[in-house]
């Protein structure tokens, strides 16, 4: 598998797979509002198209960045989220990154949105479907972000292997950080998930990608309040692997982009 990672900036054509990858927050906060039981989640060009989408559907409950604000209901915080009853609900969610990122790949065959969460799951979805090339989008800080970076450069990892690499990487991975099997190794701080069926060998590998993510510039803005909106466990919490055992995958119905849990065979 060919595994290319491009920042939103450098999408300019429809890939056949994408993978678009938003650790802090938007799809670690995507995965619980589906573990929450939400119906599905509709990504929004932007905050007025969220409103509107609302008040057309009084049934939906919007989401955003930032601080609490009118008219929305949730704000993309995972520990904020995660004591919401969302049972059946249809979620907008609109944020700087994430959402952008899977608008900007709509028209792809297949686009698979992933967090540390749902990590294996989405590996398991790539390996199934044995495609030659991947576009993985990197979308925090114009694809430099390094908590997604890591992400997707682990997604990658594991979705041509547990002891192989990506054959090629392009754009700002390339800048920002080797290969995946360059920061392959023994670890012992893993993080995972309470009941997660993760096994230690997997947890070694994924450390390093990690560590990563926890010491990137989102995970030190949100643990030390720069970012509002948040929850002292948001970071805990977007880093925990494998937490759920679901893909997540975003299609256009009647002309919106669409984001469901997919769950693997």
């Amino acid at each position: 598998m060919d595994a290319h990672f491009l920042p939103i900036s450098r999408v300019r054509q429809v890939p056949s797979v994408a993978v678009v990858v938003d650790v802090m927050r938007a799809y670690t906060v995507a995965a619980w509002a589906f573990a929450r039981g939400a119906e599905k989640i509709v990504l929004a060009e932007s905050t007025a198209d969220a409103l509107a989408l609302t008040a057309r559907h009084p049934g939906w409950v919007a989401l955003k960045d930032g601080p609490p604000a009118p008219g929305f209901d949730l704000v993309n915080s995972p520990g904020l989220l995660r004591s919401a009853d969302l049972s059946g609900r249809t979620v907008v969610q609109k944020t700087t990154a994430g959402t952008v990122g899977a608008l900007a790949v709509k028209h792809a065959p297949l686009v698979l949105c992933a967090g540390f969460v749902v990590a294996e799951a989405t590996a398991r979805v790539l390996r199934a479907g044995g495609y030659d090339e991947v576009t993985f989008v990197v979308t925090g800080e114009d694809g430099r972000a390094d908590e997604d970076l890591a992400c997707a450069e682990y997604i990658a990892h594991r979705a041509t292997g547990p002891d192989t690499t990506a054959a090629t990487a392009t754009g700002p991975a390339t800048e920002t950080a080797g290969a995946p099997g360059a920061t392959i190794g023994p670890a012992t701080d893993t993080t995972t998930a309470p009941g997660s069926t993760t096994d230690r060998a997997t947890a070694d590998r994924a450390a390093p990608y990690l560590r990563r993510a926890a010491a990137s510039r989102a995970a030190v803005e949100l643990a030390t309040g720069i970012r509002e909106g948040a929850h002292a466990d948001d970071v805990a919490l977007c880093l925990e692997l494998d937490r759920f055992p679901f893909a997540m995958a975003a299609t256009l119905e009647d002309g919106l982009m669409v984001l469901r849990p997919h769950t693997p065979h």
